[in-house]
């Protein structure tokens, strides 16, 4: 433990680094360099993260311009006027000019208007640097013939805001050579037989194989086993299902602590995917598995099913409740209240898709079904048909879901409408964002009690307070967990048999990929149904599903299987995953999670506070689990 606080610690020294290495934060003054451009800017305002500094020089003396921009990942988009340039006073001392700031995170489209006929004089398409300094000069290059020209001129160049990721890649990095390094001399007998004279690991794995969602794959162990055996013994649990959880949250506290503020590590604007719209479904995908072995865990020890689904009820209402009551984001609006209470949420969702997966499963189980006693018509589907009953009720719900969204009316918004609104298909449908999914929610939930401040208000600038975790999407997160439910099923099935387990992981990774290649097109917006997060559109769910089962077939034949992996660090977090998804929300704003920055336009401050925050819990678990804490409802 002391050891691991340690390294904690020289982790966290390793990352505050960053914000005295050369180059990796912005300058915030300073003219421009030397041998500039003329007209470039003489005092460079403090400059604003994932932005540049735009001077627009107007040399045409007839008319004034009108600059717009449009984003690069805004879909079908209206442009966007920035600026009014004045026209020059026909002498090239005194050009009209207006400065602004532009975006740096996509790619921006340009165009400049005439002011007096409103034509189109150029368009520019072009990836501005975070801090940079521009200027765009607008010309007459031939008097006779009016050809207006654009420059663009790079005044100050701008500074590289991906070298914090690196500089922290090549810390954690470093930690990981030295956690191997410990691995092997762990192979030696004389530590090896002292670091579990230290550790004592029997209890803790004793008490965690009791408890509902972590099975222990041997019917029994027995008490009385030595030391040694225990070693072996305990290398029977699947840990590769805790380090997949673990990973998965992990992940998910970084993006939610803001993710250095990189644009990769928030959810998509709208279609899409980025790293932080993978989490969320892959929690939801392993709690699924998790439930199809600690209900066969349970059923198989004696319990009535009346007992276990009293368990599934109140562990659904506990999560329920922690999400509405104590994990609320609408207390950023002040004390909490009726009037603004959010009913929808990450925790309220995992509750209620845990409820109907765990009673669908529990009340159509057979026996036989597991073991493969029962008998088949195609030896391919051994491990699909037995659970016809489930798979009949899962698709009944995705046929309700396809329904609704594509034949639901909504008021003022064409039907099977899947867009943000805003200003996106060129604002023609500006308060439907989300279409049936967002009117559902605004009808029966109220529009104050959903999320106020969806993701596509930036890009898209919509208006229309829209929930990522609404009732409709609701349907898919099911599916989600019962597609996680049926490679618990794979393992209970194949119980022992590695290749046919991984092979199974292997063909429905590659059903699931076919599946998204056809909603899609293999296209990010002009797919039957696009990729979306927001919605949780059912190509979304094929999509990380697809990827859930390559992560968990890799980690199974890591972990459990060739055993070259012990899952550490992401198998702590994985055993206390409700405690750090609680606590970390919880705690989010107090330190030694969040602190008064220096530069708080510096991705490399926000990147050390996040990860700094984000390892402290990790050690937190790993505290936890060798103190035999482990918070389960």
């Amino acid at each position: 433990m002391a050891a691991a606080a340690g390294l904690a610690a020289a982790v966290a020294a390793a990352l505050g680094a960053l914000l005295m290495a050369p180059g990796l934060t912005q300058p915030h003054s300073g003219g421009p360099p030397e041998g500039s451009a003329a007209g470039a800017v003489e005092r460079r305002p403090p400059g604003r993260m994932d932005q540049a500094v735009l001077l627009v020089r107007n040399e045409l003396p007839a008319q004034g311009l009108l600059l717009a921009a449009r984003s690069g990942s805004c879909h079908q988009c209206l442009y966007q006027v920035l600026a009014f340039v004045p026209p020059s006073n026909g002498s090239l001392s005194k050009p009209g000019t207006a400065e602004v700031a532009v975006d740096t995170q996509h790619p921006l489209t340009l165009q400049l208007n005439g002011s007096v006929s409103d034509t189109e004089l150029c368009k520019i398409q072009y990836h501005f640097g975070e801090f940079g300094n521009y200027s765009l000069v607008v010309k007459t290059l031939s008097t006779s013939t009016k050809t207006v020209s654009c420059d663009l001129v790079i005044n100050e160049g701008p500074v590289n805001s991906y070298l914090p990721i690196l500089f922290a890649f090549l810390v954690y990095t470093g930690t990981l050579t030295i956690l191997i390094v410990g691995r092997l001399l762990m192979k030696i007998h004389a530590v090896r037989n002292w670091v579990y004279k230290k550790l004592n690991p029997r209890e803790t794995d004793r008490l965690i194989n009791s408890e509902l969602g972590s099975p222990n794959t041997a019917d029994s162990v027995s008490s009385d086993l030595t030391p040694h055996l225990w070693s072996t013994a305990s290398r029977q649990r699947l840990r590769s299902l805790d380090t997949f959880r673990g990973l998965s949250l992990i992940i998910m506290v970084f993006v939610n602590y803001g993710g250095g503020k990189y644009w990769f590590f928030k959810h998509e604007s709208w279609n899409g995917l980025t790293v932080a719209d993978l989490v969320f479904p892959w929690f939801v995908f392993i709690m699924g598995t998790s439930i199809s072995l600690s209900l066969s865990s349970m059923l198989r020890w004696g319990s009535s099913k009346q007992k276990v689904l009293g368990k599934i009820l109140w562990r659904s209402l506990l999560l329920i409740l922690l999400g509405i009551i104590v994990v609320n984001p609408n207390y950023c609006l002040g004390p909490l209240s009726w009037d603004n209470l959010r009913v929808p949420g990450v925790l309220q969702r995992l509750g209620f898709a845990y409820l109907v997966i765990a009673a669908l499963e529990l009340l159509c189980t057979r026996a036989g079904a597991e073991s493969g006693t029962l008998e088949t018509l195609c030896p391919a589907l051994q491990d699909i048909l037995p659970y016809w009953p489930q798979w009949i009720f899962i698709l009944m719900l995705e046929a309700i879901w396809l329904c609704l969204t594509f034949l639901l009316p909504v008021p003022g918004c064409p039907r099977g409408y899947l867009g943000p609104g805003g200003i996106g298909d060129f604002g023609n449908y500006p308060n439907c964002t989300g279409g049936a999914a967002g009117y559902i929610d605004r009808l029966l939930l109220g529009e104050k009690h959903i999320y106020q401040h969806p993701s596509s208000s930036v890009i898209y600038q919509t208006t229309m307070p829209y929930d990522p975790e609404g009732i409709l999407g609701t349907i898919n997160t099911i599916f989600m967990a019962f597609l996680g439910l049926q490679a618990g099923k794979i393992i209970l099935f194949y119980k022992d048999q590695h290749k046919q387990i991984m092979s199974r992981f292997a063909i429905w990774s590659i059903v699931m990929g076919i599946v998204s290649a056809i909603l899609t097109k293999c296209s990010k917006e002009d797919g039957f149904i696009p990729i979306n997060k927001n919605l949780w559109s059912l190509s979304y769910v094929t999509t990380t599903s697809c990827f859930a089962f390559i992560l968990l077939l890799l980690m199974y034949y890591l972990v459990d299987v060739k055993r070259l992996w012990s899952g550490a660090p992401f198998f702590y977090p994985g055993m206390n995953s409700i405690l750090v998804y609680i606590g970390h929300e919880v705690f989010e704003n107090y330190f030694p999670f969040k602190w008064k920055m220096q530069d708080s336009q510096s991705h490399a401050e926000h990147l050390t506070q996040n990860l700094t925050a984000t390892t402290l819990w990790v050690v937190i678990s790993y505290v936890l689990y060798r103190r035999r804490i482990f918070w389960k409802i």
